[in-house]
C-alpha cells in the first residue's frame, strides 16, 4: 500500500504564523510531500482561512495537530482547567473542518510533561476521569465527521498513556467514528517491545501515523526495521499519510519542550528531504517486489 508522505511544520518553527507557513508550505511541496501538519499551539497564531488558500495552491492535503502545553489537562486539573481544554480540542476541530482535515492528532491527555507515580486504582480512576472529560469532545468530533486521534507518550513526557496497550485500555468505550489513536515511530521505539506488534493492536482504531528517526532526526538514518514498520500497517489497513515529525533546535521553548540539545541533520531541510527520499525508495521498492 503506497502512502502520502506528510510533513510537520515544526520541523522548521514554532511557532506557526501566516507568513512561515506560506513560505513552508512551498518548500514542503517543492520537495515532494503531499501532506502537512498543522500545529494548532495557540488559537489565533495562524489563520485557517489563509492556510486554506496556500495548501489549495501547492496540493497539499491538511492534517491538524494539537498541542498540549502548560495548562491542558484533562484529568486531575480544577474543572475551569479541564473546561478551557475541551474547548481547545473543539476550536482544534473546527480548525480541522475548516481546512478539510478528516483528523486532529495529539496527545489529548494531559500537560505534556506532567508524570507522576500511581498505583492501579488511581490509573483506573484518571482513565474514567479521561474519558469523561474526552466524552463531549468525541461527540464534537462524529458530529463533524472528523476523528480525534490521541498519541501515547514516552515515558519521560507522560506517565498516564505510554503505550498501545495503556491507550485502549483508557479510551476503551469512545474508540469509534470519533475516535482512535496516533501512533508515532519515536514514541513507540522507547515503549513497545514489538512495534509491529504494537500497531496490529491498535489495528482498525490507528486513526494516524508519525514518523522520524530513533533520534528524532531523518527517517532511514535509523535503527527502526522500516520495511517491517510498514508491513504493519499493511496488515492493519492503515492508508492515511506518513507524517515526519520532528522539530526546530532554533526555538528555545520547542527545543527544551522536545529536548533537542544536538543537531539532529546538516539542517532542518537536510532532515527533511533525506526522510522522503528514504521513504519514498522504499515505497517503491515494495511496489515493485
Amino acid at each position: 500500500m503506497r502512502r502520502i508522505i506528510g510533513v510537520n511544520t515544526w520541523v522548521w518553527t514554532s511557532p506557526l504564523d501566516d507568513d512561515s507557513l506560506a513560505e513552508i508550505a512551498a518548500k514542503a511541496a517543492g520537495m515532494g510531500f503531499g501532506s502537512i501538519e498543522l500545529p494548532v499551539e495557540t488559537p489565533g497564531d495562524w489563520s485557517p482561512d489563509a492556510a486554506a488558500d496556500v495548501l489549495r495552491e501547492h496540493r497539499l492535503a491538511p492534517v491538524v495537530v494539537g498541542a498540549m502545553g502548560p495548562g491542558r489537562n484533562l484529568i486531575a486539573a480544577p474543572g475551569s482547567e479541564i473546561v478551557a481544554t475541551q474547548n481547545y480540542l473543539v476550536h482544534c476541530l473546527g480548525v480541522a473542518e475548516r481546512l478539510g482535515s478528516r483528523v486532529v492528532a495529539g496527545p489529548f491527555t494531559s500537560e505534556t510533561g506532567r508524570t507522576w507515580r500511581m498505583d492501579a486504582e488511581e490509573r483506573a480512576a484518571r482513565y474514567r476521569e479521561l474519558q469523561d472529560s474526552l466524552g463531549p469532545v468525541v461527540r464534537a468530533a462524529e458530529r463533524s465527521g472528523i476523528r480525534l486521534a490521541i498519541e501515547p507518550l514516552n515515558r519521560y513526557e507522560t506517565s498516564l498513556v505510554n503505550t498501545v496497550e495503556q491507550a485502549l485500555e483508557a479510551l476503551g468505550p469512545l474508540l469509534g467514528p470519533g475516535l482512535g489513536l496516533a501512533l508515532d515511530s519515536y514514541h513507540l521505539n522507547i515503549e513497545e517491545k514489538r512495534v509491529g506488534d504494537a500497531i496490529r493492536l491498535a489495528g482498525e482504531h490507528l486513526a494516524y501515523v508519525q514518523v522520524c528517526g530513533n533520534d528524532r532526526g531523518a527517517v532511514g538514518d535509523d535503527h527502526i526495521d522500516w520495511p517491517a514498520f510498514l508491513d504493519a500497517l499493511d496488515d492493519v489497513g492503515y492508508s492515511g499519510p506518513l507524517g515526519l515529525e520532528s522539530f526546530t533546535g532554533d526555538n528555545d521553548t520547542i527545543a527544551v519542550a522536545a529536548s533537542v540539545w544536538r543537531p539532529l541533520a546538516a539542517s532542518q531541510d537536510e532532515l527533511a528531504a533525506r526522510s522522503i527520499r528514504y521513504l519514498t525508495a522504499l515505497q517503491d521498492e515494495r511496489e515493485r517486489a
